[in-house]
């Protein structure tokens, strides 16, 4: 019976510490302060910023980075906007992470923007780009519109535009 006991207990903590591991956390005891739980990003709560990039061709790099006191979720892909374009740009399905990127106050998260491709038509330069966080459940936004400043001299954008979801590395932003 004792060897059972033994047996279990040490299953049930192996277990427990390969879970922590695979998450990327650790144990904590402490139990979080009233008002800390995690919020979604939006606007309000964050800074965006686009880089030019020089590998792959017709990229940007969107960084989004928690300027607010609570940690944020930054859920699916963003929505955006190219000048005055009727509808957000597609998200790229394939580039969905593993889990919701969580960003603790100064982290950040990153999306790749592919601009064009010679598949796409209909281009234009454009000289503005809203960016707007989605809700929970990724099915609309949530807060309000942030405007991103573009590359001096705009970018060129077709209708094979994409944006990644949110990862926790620029390079995974922008392997797509």
């Amino acid at each position: 019976m004792r060897l059972t006991t033994k047996a279990t207990a040490t299953a049930a903590a192996l277990t427990a510490a390969l879970s922590l591991a695979a998450l990327g956390g650790t144990a904590s005891a402490a139990t979080p302060a009233a008002g800390s739980a995690p919020v979604t990003c939006t606007a309000a709560t964050t800074t965006v910023t686009v880089e030019q990039v020089s590998s792959p061709i017709n990229h940007l790099l969107l960084k989004a980075e928690n300027t607010g006191t609570k940690t944020c979720y930054a859920y699916g892909a963003p929505y955006l906007r190219f000048d005055d374009a009727q509808s957000a740009t597609a998200w790229l399905g394939d580039s969905v992470p593993q889990a919701v990127v969580t960003l603790k106050p100064g982290q950040s998260a990153y999306a790749g923007i592919a601009t064009s491709s010679p598949e796409g038509s209909d281009g234009h330069q454009a000289d503005k780009l809203g960016v707007l966080f989605s809700n929970r459940g990724m099915n609309g936004g949530a807060g309000g519109t942030a405007a991103a400043k573009l590359p001096a001299g705009g970018v060129y954008v077709d209708d094979s535009a994409f944006v990644t979801y949110w990862q926790t590395s620029a390079s995974d932003a922008l392997m797509w």
